[in-house]
C-alpha cells in the first residue's frame, strides 16, 4: 500500500503566522516523548548529545510521537555522515545538527542528508522506515522533500560567519544555543550577558535578511519574550527532565519540613 510522508519542521515554519513554541525531550522515553507530543505545543527536541538516546530510543520515540499534531526534531551527537545516515533511515524527519561553526560544515551537514549526486547519503530505503521499507512512492528521488535540516550556531566562529552559514543551499533553519555560546565567549553560565544576548541577537538579524527562520533556546520567560520580540520564529522554552526535576523539589518542599520530622510542610 503506497503511504505518504508527514510535512517537515520547514514547511510549517513556513507556513505558521507566528512563532513556533517547543520544548526538549531528553529522557529517553517514549511514554514521556508521547506525553508532551500530546501538550499543544508546536514542536518536540528529542536531544541526543546530552541526553541518553541511542537508535532504538529515538526510533521510539518517532513511532510514539507519530500521529499526534507535533513536529518532532531530533538532534544527532555530532555532524557526522554515518550518524546521520542511521538517524535518516530511521525515520527521522527533521534534524538539528549541533556545533556547526562554518559554511563547509553545514555544507557537509546538508550533504549527508541527500542522496548522489546531490549528497552523500548512503542508500538503503529497501531496508529502512525512512521509506518505510519502499511503501513510499519515489522515495529515492523525493527523499530531500521529506527532510529538514536545521543547523545550530553555538561558538563565536559560527556567531563570527552566519551570514555565509544562512547562504548554504538546504539550511532550511538556524538555532542559537546560548549555553554554549557564552562558553565559547569566556562567559560559561552567563547566558543572559549582554553580549551573549547581542550575539544571539546578531544572529536572528543576519537571519531575517537572509530569509531563513531562525530560533533560540530560552527557559526564562522574560529572556524568551526579549528573542520573541527580536524576530525568534521558533523557539525551546523548557524540557522533560527540568520540569521534573522542579516539580518533585516543589514537592518535597512543600511536604518535608526542613530539618526533618514528619509533618508535611503545608499543614
Amino acid at each position: 500500500m503506497p503511504l505518504r510522508i508527514t510535512d517537515t519542521f520547514r514547511s510549517a515554519l513556513a507556513a505558521a503566522d507566528r512563532p513556533l513554541a517547543g520544548m526538549w525531550v531528553c529522557s529517553g522515553s517514549p511514554l514521556i516523548a508521547e506525553l508532551c507530543a500530546g501538550s499543544g505545543l508546536d514542536w518536540l527536541l528529542v536531544d541526543a548529545e546530552h541526553s541518553p538516546n541511542g537508535l532504538e530510543s529515538i526510533l521510539a520515540q518517532l513511532q510514539a510521537t507519530h500521529g499526534y499534531p507535533v513536529h518532532t526534531v531530533v538532534r544527532p551527537p555530532v555532524n557526522d555522515t554515518v550518524v546521520i545516515k542511521q538517524y535518516l533511515d530511521l525515520g527521522v524527519q527533521n534534524l538539528l545538527i549541533p556545533m556547526v561553526n562554518s559554511a563547509a560544515e553545514a555544507e557537509a551537514a546538508v550533504a549527508a542528508t541527500r542522496y548522489p549526486p546531490q549528497g552523500v547519503r548512503g542508500v538503503g530505503s529497501a531496508l529502512a522506515r525512512a521509506a518505510r521499507w519502499n511503501r513510499v512512492p519515489e522515495y529515492l528521488a523525493r527523499a530531500g522533500e521529506t527532510i529538514s535540516v536545521t543547523v545550530q550556531i553555538e561558538s563565536e566562529a559560527a556567531v563570527a560567519v552566519v551570514e555565509n552559514i544562512l547562504a548554504v543551499d538546504g539550511v532550511d533553519a538556524i538555532f542559537v544555543g546560548p549555553s554554549d555560546l557564552a562558553a565559547s565567549m569566556g562567559l560559561l553560565g552567563q547566558q543572559e550577558h549582554p553580549e551573549v544576548r547581542a550575539a544571539v541577537e546578531h544572529c536572528l538579524a543576519a537571519a531575517k535578511g537572509a530569509g531563513t527562520p531562525a530560533g533560540v533556546n530560552a527557559f526564562n520567560p522574560d529572556t524568551a519574550k526579549h528573542y520573541l520580540d527580536n524576530g525568534a520564529d521558533f523557539i525551546l522554552v523548557g524540557a522533560d527532565v527540568a520540569l521534573l526535576a522542579r516539580g518533585s523539589e516543589a514537592l518535597a518542599a512543600q511536604y518535608i519540613k526542613p530539618g526533618g520530622g514528619d509533618t508535611p510542610a503545608s499543614y
